[in-house]
């Protein structure tokens, strides 16, 4: 990819993130150490980056053609503005005192300028932004995804098992078996490191595993994706492109984290994560458009009938609470 094919100002996380499934394994190190830290890449020597991501200076030169720009200082120039993003809101933290109490005065009331002296629209527009930004960054990857083949996968099953941890991942596992499960699907979830390498084992290759990370990194999951892929199952796997579970996965659906600092709100990643999930289970359910009709039809008169809203208007009514 060329920039000068491609003028102008272009997401340079985003563009990575398109790049990785084409990369060489060399480019893929130089990827996954960027995205781990755009702020330190941007101020690394480009001797440093081939050092710390173990290739050789000839081949982050060529990555950085590959995602199109012309030289590794143009490269460094638009990894230092993506990462100002952040910087913006660590300078505010900064100004504010940073940590519980601080923007408040001797008086105990709080500064002006400070979180807790903001109107709260302000506050919910600031956390709704960052929503929004998540979801956009990843909107073009998720248009690029292989839905329609990890959907197929997900039809043809005997049994999937759904695998997350921590925060957020753990309550999305939770999330896609109970999409999975109105449409139909024979599936379970799993968040303990312990109980999914056992399931893994028991695994063969009439399953699948769908394996939800934001980073990609976690050992433990990994372990278990392994374990699940030396029995023969086939892995959907929902995280950063340049991952180790990316390179793992049969079906890569990936997603960017872009955090910003600031610290006091939960992260927007999660949102990007579900609307994949969402995608995905859609994607499954027009692929099977008579079942799936059919499946909703019954659960929707039978929550209605429990409600006692059947007949009387509820037709508007989510599907569950």
């Amino acid at each position: 990819m060329n920039s000068a094919a491609e003028p102008g100002r272009f997401d340079i996380v985003a563009r990575i993130a398109q790049c990785v499934p084409d990369l060489r394994p060399a480019e893929r190190d130089v990827a996954a150490l960027i995205l781990d830290d755009l702020a330190a890449a941007a101020r690394a020597s480009i001797g440093e980056l081939a050092r710390r991501a173990g290739v050789s200076v000839a081949s982050v030169t060529r990555f950085a053609k590959t995602v199109g720009c012309h030289d590794v200082r143009e490269l460094k120039l638009r990894l230092a503005q993506a990462a100002a993003v952040g910087e913006r809101f660590l300078r505010a933290a900064q100004e504010e005192g940073g940590g519980r109490g601080a923007g408040k005065g001797g008086s105990g009331k709080p500064r002006r300028g400070s979180p807790a002296a903001q109107p709260e629209e302000a506050l919910a527009t600031r956390v709704y932004d960052e929503i929004h930004e998540a979801l956009a960054r990843n909107h073009e990857l998720l248009r690029q995804a292989p839905f329609a083949e990890a959907a197929a996968a997900l039809a043809q099953a005997r049994m999937i098992y759904v695998f997350g941890m921590g925060g957020g991942s753990s309550a999305l596992a939770d999330e896609m078996r109970f999409r999975l499960v109105r449409l139909g699907r024979p599936v379970a979830s799993y968040q303990d490191s312990l109980l999914q390498r056992m399931v893994a084992s028991t695994l063969s290759s009439d399953c699948v595993v769908v394996a939800l990370s934001v980073t990609g990194r976690v050992p433990e999951l990994l372990d278990a994706c392994r374990i699940a892929r030396g029995y023969g199952a086939k892995l959907v796997a929902l995280t950063a492109p340049a991952s180790p579970l990316a390179a793992l996965a049969d079906w890569l659906v990936p997603l960017v984290a872009s955090e910003t600092d600031f610290i006091y709100k939960p992260s927007s990643s999660r949102y990007a994560m579900m609307m994949a999930i969402d995608v995905l289970v859609t994607e499954l359910a027009l692929a099977q458009p008579e079942a799936s009709r059919e499946l909703l039809r019954r659960m929707k008169l039978t929550l209605d009938t429990h409600r006692g809203i059947a007949g009387r208007g509820g037709e508007r009514q989510p599907l569950g609470d």
